[in-house]
């Protein structure tokens, strides 16, 4: 896989993996990165379990024709593999490890918290909980992800 097949955002817009189970949540954050302003035209890839998340992003490094997403959104709680195994999966993965992973949940729980960063998570983000902190959000995340950092270049 060549660098600019994995890190796509500079001339095809910004692509994001959203695993996320709950149609409302998914509406949500869709909503919020088509009105946050991240400097770029967001596309999102909703999918709503974590085994069909790996087999996606599989079948992304095995056929370079098909964009390959610039960041993850993975809630914690999925049916099929939770956000923490889909996340082992990534960095298990040597062609999908250098794919930045929010895990993007409900849950607060220390131990949950602990275990995801434990699995390598680049970063834990609690949703939020009135449907305009979402913009914020999407805002924040693509500031950050999108314009301020420098990833690591793909081996």
């Amino acid at each position: 896989m060549t660098d600019q097949s994995l890190h796509n955002s500079s001339e095809n817009g910004l692509t994001i993996l959203l695993v996320e189970d709950n149609p409302g949540d998914i509406r949500l954050i869709r909503e919020a990165f088509e009105t946050a302003n991240v400097g770029a035209e967001t596309t999102l890839h909703p999918i709503s379990n974590g085994d069909d998340a790996v087999a996606f992003l599989t079948e992304r490094t095995d056929d370079e024709t098909r964009p390959f997403p610039d960041l993850a959104l993975v809630d914690l709680n999925l049916p099929g593999r939770d956000g923490c195994a889909v996340l082992d999966a990534i960095r298990d993965d040597p062609r999908l490890r250098p794919l930045p992973v929010i895990i993007l949940t409900s849950s607060a729980d220390r131990d949950d918290i602990d275990r995801c960063y434990d699995a390598h998570a680049n970063a834990y983000v609690t949703k939020p909980t009135a449907p305009d902190e979402f913009e914020s959000l999407a805002a924040s995340v693509g500031q950050f992800w999108f314009q301020q950092v420098q990833l690591p270049p793909v081996q």
